[in-house]
């Protein structure tokens, strides 16, 4: 079991870092560091191989852990009908 702590990124919405509590953002590279913006802590928890994460496969999780020292959770796709909301609707000049 390992204790993780989970941050969210200040730039880039539903992005967030997990890293081992003990470590915390220290095997984070510096050029992720600065695409990821400030770090928010959101949470620590442990964390065993059959506990199931909504949106992040465990295993994956803690392979990169144990390989890279943190897992970057990226922002899920877009729904394609999210972006056609408006397709007729001007981008200037709205009122």
């Amino acid at each position: 079991m390992k204790i993780i702590s989970i941050y969210r990124s200040s730039r880039k919405d539903e992005m967030y870092l997990y890293v081992e509590k003990a470590l915390q953002l220290k095997k984070v590279p510096a050029p992720l560091m600065e695409m990821f913006g400030t770090a928010m802590h959101i949470m620590d928890m442990p964390l065993k191989a059959d506990r199931k994460l909504a949106r992040v496969d465990t295993a994956r999780l803690l392979a990169d852990l144990a390989e890279k020292g943190y897992y970057l959770q990226m922002p899920p796709p877009k729904e394609d009908y999210m972006l056609d909301l408006y397709p007729d609707r001007p981008t200037t000049g709205v009122r």
